[in-house]
């Protein structure tokens, strides 16, 4: 404020909202360890996703805040101390960079982790554009530049924020998971002794926890047999195609409907 610059103080709330992310992903990451209980027999695992959603909601608001005030101060431009915005600016830079380098690894294999790493880049690239806005300013005096790099930065991360929203909000709703449903049907229906592969449902705990159910119609087995066949089903949707926790129900011609997915 002190600055007048809104690039740097779009890095400061930036910076703040960086702070709470982070302490709700550490908090929801402990509560996804623990184990299931008679209450949630899925287990907590879903907290993740849940301070992901929360963390990319924010994210988008403060964005959508910036957005609109660096319009405005397009049309309306204010005087801005070039140097301290420089120099804060360089600092923000330093410690942002280091917090990104410590998330990078994890985040490519957990969306809550992935929503705090989003909220460092977009400071740690914010930190960038204003160092060079702030140059710009002091050398032409162009504080035009200020609101510039603020809606270029701002648009960057708003496309990753809603890449993370768009998978969470998925989860949360218990979409089904992108598998290759016809390559599925093929390799159990190949097996002997089955028939066909009908009412299969899917959906995801967390990014990394698929869950599938299916209708498997059998030729007229003995129940030793029907659980020979079942556990070969499982074991080629565990180890093919990354299934976590299978549920099958053997029939002998019970449904009449046999289609491959139900609603």
């Amino acid at each position: 404020m002190l600055s007048g610059s809104l690039a740097l103080l779009s890095g400061a709330v930036h910076s703040l909202s960086d702070t709470i992310a982070v302490a709700m992903s550490y908090v929801a990451w402990r509560i996804s360890q623990k184990p299931g209980d008679t209450k949630r027999t899925f287990g907590y695992k879903r907290a993740e996703i849940l301070s992901a959603f929360t963390n990319s909601a924010i994210l988008l608001a403060v964005l959508s805040i910036l957005l609109f005030e660096a319009v405005r101060r397009i049309q309306a431009p204010e005087t801005i101390d070039s140097t301290l915005m420089i120099v804060v600016a360089a600092i923000g830079f330093v410690a942002n960079l280091v917090s990104v380098l410590l998330l990078e690894k994890d985040s490519k294999h957990s969306l809550n982790i992935k929503a705090s790493y989003l909220h460092l880049i977009n400071d740690t690239l914010s930190s960038v554009g204003v160092v060079i806005g702030g140059i710009l300013i002091k050398a032409f005096g162009v504080t035009w530049v200020d609101s510039i790099i603020t809606i270029l930065i701002s648009l960057w991360i708003l496309r990753e924020t809603w890449r993370v929203m768009k998978k969470t909000v998925a989860i949360l709703m218990q979409s089904a998971a992108s598998l290759d449903y016809a390559a599925i049907s093929k390799d159990i229906e190949g097996l002997d002794l089955v028939r066909n592969v009908h009412h299969v449902r899917t959906w995801m705990s967390n990014e990394n926890t698929i869950y599938f159910e299916a209708h498997v119609e059998m030729e007229n087995v003995r129940l030793s047999e029907a659980s020979e066949i079942c556990e070969k089903i499982e074991h080629i949707l565990k180890e093919r195609y990354g299934v976590s926790h299978v549920i099958l129900q053997a029939e002998a011609d019970v449904c009449k409907d046999k289609t491959l997915l139900t609603n």
